[in-house]
């Protein structure tokens, strides 16, 4: 049963100034351009339309990330609500309960948008499980905390730290900790590769992967060659390997990949490449045509963070990622 009342939410927050929050017991956002918020009609179109004009150069995402972190706190936070703060200069997780409503300070530099907090208690973030931990190390500054938030509010208890310490206890969250940020990964690859890279621009990077794999490859001239975007091989010997990419939304049908099979001579392999999937009907056809691998957006995905060191850097640039260690279960093994 959970221990957060429907009319108690629990929210997480982040800052670059730490003692800004603990020594003046307050919680702050930025956006100092966008004024007061009160000033602001309250409703969602009001914010996002302000937020044009107080950013201009804003991309659509950042108008409607940034116009609902603002809308939130003052319009959905309340007094009583609680506030989970995770600080970096001593790794503390810090939770405090909303004693005022939204004020607006233009005093100390960038977070002049306010609320005063009572700070409960300060835990190192040992105590906390993994997915805890992950939840509240969200990109965004301001968020809900929705599926640990018992965890936290229960950490004002007196016998919290010994519960969660228990040596006999296996943090059951790590499992599905890893799995998010994994997940999470492929699908900011999978929607960079979708967004930056249309048509002939997907075939360049196709072909540098394919170069990251140990092929050989030629790209063909645009629009020539009987629908073959790529040449590649494994070394000077055959056999030759004809590639299709395609960078459509819709899934992949049977006619489209008999096209490639049509341009393949004997001796040759084909590779279909697409950021989609397959129609039920081209999956049997590729189950049935060995000398034809298909290869859909996750699967493409995975061949990207198996190589990724080995991309052009113009590709690493494009699609930054960092290589990390993240907890994963222990197995019996």
């Amino acid at each position: 049963m959970s221990i957060v009342s429907e009319d108690k939410k629990v929210w997480g927050i982040h800052t670059l100034n730490d003692s800004l929050f603990l020594n003046r017991n307050i919680i702050a956002i930025g956006w100092k351009d966008f004024g007061d918020l009160s000033k602001i009609d309250a409703n969602r179109d009001a914010f996002k339309s302000h937020y044009s004009e107080a950013y201009p150069d804003a991309k659509k995402g950042q108008v409607a990330n940034g116009a609902g972190m603002l809308y939130r706190f003052i319009h959905e936070v309340h007094i009583g609500d609680y506030v989970v703060f995770p600080s970096k200069t001593n790794r503390q997780i810090n939770i405090g309960v909303i004693e005022s409503d939204y004020y607006y300070e233009d005093a100390d530099g960038e977070y002049v948008q306010r609320r005063k907090v009572k700070w409960l208690k300060h835990l190192p973030r040992l105590n906390f499980s993994q997915g805890a931990l992950y939840e509240v190390g969200s990109a965004m500054s301001f968020f809900s905390v929705k599926n640990y938030a018992d965890e936290f509010l229960s950490a004002l208890n007196k016998d919290f730290k010994k519960t969660l310490s228990s040596e006999d206890s296996e943090d059951e969250s790590v499992g599905a900790t890893a799995e998010d940020i994994v997940e999470s990964t492929k699908d900011f690859v999978l929607k960079e590769l979708s967004r930056q890279l249309k048509g002939y621009d997907l075939e360049g990077f196709i072909s540098d992967l394919l170069g990251a794999m140990g092929y050989r490859t030629t790209v063909s001239a645009q629009g020539g060659d009987s629908g073959i975007d790529i040449t590649a091989y494994k070394d000077e010997l055959p056999p030759r390997i004809l590639v299709q990419v395609k960078s459509q939304d819709g899934d992949i049908k049977e006619t489209t990949i008999q096209s490639l099979k049509g341009a393949m001579r004997e001796g040759d392999y084909g590779l279909f490449i697409t950021l989609s999937n397959y129609t039920k009907n081209a999956q049997k056809y590729l189950d049935s045509t060995p000398i034809i691998r298909g290869i859909n957006g996750t699967e493409l995905v995975d061949l990207i963070l198996k190589y990724y060191e080995q991309l052009s850097e113009k590709y690493r640039k494009m699609i930054p990622l960092k290589m990390v260690y993240i907890p994963v279960p222990k197995t019996d093994e």
